[in-house]
């Protein structure tokens, strides 16, 4: 039995229940329970069709966006109808608030990305990689190890952006090694964001609420180390062990590449020191940078244009335009997010997150419920989970707010549509790795999951 159906046959138990507990909560009244229903009712059918994409060719970002709009035309009748109708278009502006921040952290990473591979430094790297020797299994280990070291320092997302890139490149024409090699950067990148307070939104979250010192956090480092690995090595067994075709190959970074790339470190660097220092949101820290990528982009494009007056140079092109690399950006990836977190955002209204953790909390207990909830943010993005997780009032030990710490972190890897890495490598590498390849590999991103909780419980069991 696979992830993906324990899941469904979770929700297929939980679900009838949730109409009847948000009523309790006070959200709205029982008689506007329909309503409550419709908006389940269209979130899972949206899902569904995002499920297929691949059999019916409807992009995922589709069927999600109208659902959004359909979703939060029920909670404003419900809210209308209870003449709290200035409430409702706050918690809506409030998700429209959370999703603004995101597009633009995006928006800046992957014209970041875009830049540096029209640039040529992916396919520097590659060629680099190749002229060393490296077997396929080495490079598929070095992807791995990278995503897992940079995503605690940059972000999760980010850091899958830039590997997957890398390996596309080295990959190239070698299908299931870019299958399993991004998957190994999902599971790395979200592992390492897992205990480190910049690695994920959701550890931000946690850090900010104030219920975890930043200290504190490292003491995940090995579980999240241990969720890595033991996916990672038995994916490493499809992989044959010998090398790319060789080449002599010699790939030319154009001008202001090095630059840009140092640009981008530069920028995340700023990212994290404004939000630490200053309490800046991340996204003002990745837009200045890409003011800063612009501005350099001019002075690219200048030179450019001066040597084609100079001189007809054929290898030259077109001189070079930021807005190619803007326009080159996965607008799908970008529009699904959209209507996951406006969908997400309309369930909240209605209190149905808070009666999830409710039931979690009532039935379960603290270690069952932090477990579940790791689970469920595979199908449920997991920034509304942590959120409705820190807003229960719940008085837990360090070791219970560490663990749902690394479930949220390491949870959405069990799923391509679990994590922003995820989806954002479902875009950028869409003819390879999709929602099957991911899942056929979810049983063992499952032990290791299982397995990164044992190692928590087993280390720090002090903190319990």
């Amino acid at each position: 039995m696979s992830v993906f159906t324990l899941i469904l046959g979770f929700f297929s138990f939980l679900l009838p229940t949730l109409p009847a507990l948000a009523a309790e909560t006070a959200v709205l009244p029982p008689e506007a329970g329909w309503m409550g229903w419709a908006v389940l009712g269209l979130f899972a059918l949206a899902y569904g069709f995002v499920l297929l994409e691949e059999k019916i060719h409807l992009r995922k970002s589709k069927p999600v966006t109208l659902a959004a709009g359909l979703i939060w035309v029920f909670v404003m009748l419900a809210f209308v109808r209870e003449g709290r109708a200035e409430e409702g278009a706050l918690l809506l502006r409030h998700s429209l608030l959370e999703y603004a921040e995101l597009m633009l952290f995006l928006l800046s990473a992957m014209t970041y990305v875009n830049t540096m591979e029209e640039r040529g430094l992916f396919n520097a790297l590659r060629a680099k990689l190749v002229s060393k020797g490296f077997s396929l299994r080495t490079l598929y280990w070095i992807c791995g190890a990278l995503a897992f070291v940079m995503s605690p320092i940059a972000d999760n997302l980010t850091t899958a952006l830039v590997l997957a890139a890398v390996a596309l490149a080295v990959g190239h024409g070698n299908k299931k090694f870019i299958v399993v090699s991004c998957i190994n950067i999902v599971v790395a990148a979200n592992a390492g964001g897992a205990f480190s307070p910049f690695g994920d939104i959701t550890t931000l979250m946690v850090w900010q609420k104030g219920v975890v010192p930043f200290q504190d956090f490292f003491a995940l480092f090995i579980p999240s180390l241990v969720s890595w690995l033991v996916p990672a090595a038995v994916m490493s067994m499809t992989i044959p062990n010998k090398s790319p075709e060789a080449t002599k190959e010699k790939v030319k970074i154009k001008k202001g590449g090095r630059t840009i790339g140092g640009l981008f470190l530069f920028t995340i660097a700023m990212t994290v020191t404004l939000h630490q220092t200053l309490h800046i949101p991340p996204f003002i820290g990745m837009m200045t940078g890409l003011g800063i990528l612009k501005i350099f982009g001019s002075y690219i494009r200048r030179h450019d244009i001066r040597r084609l007056k100079m001189d007809s140079a054929t290898d030259l092109g077109e001189p070079f335009d930021i807005f190619v690399s803007l326009r080159r950006i996965e607008w799908d990836t970008m529009m699904f997010f959209y209507g996951v977190m406006l969908c997400v955002g309309g369930i909240g209204a209605l209190g149905y997150l808070q009666s999830l953790s409710t039931i979690l909390y009532n039935d379960m207990g603290d270690t069952t419920a932090h477990i579940a909830i790791g689970v469920i943010s595979a199908l449920i993005d997991n920034i509304p989970v942590m959120f409705a997780v820190l807003n229960m009032g719940h008085d837990h030990s360090l070791g219970q707010w560490l663990l749902v710490t690394l479930t949220t972190g390491i949870g959405g890897s069990l799923l391509s549509i679990g994590s922003a890495a995820g989806v954002a490598l479902m875009g950028q590498a869409r003819s390879h790795y999709t929602f099957l390849s991911h899942l056929k590999w979810s049983w063992i991103i499952l032990i290791g999951y299982g397995l990164g909780i044992a190692s928590h419980m087993l280390i720090n069991q002090a903190m319990f």
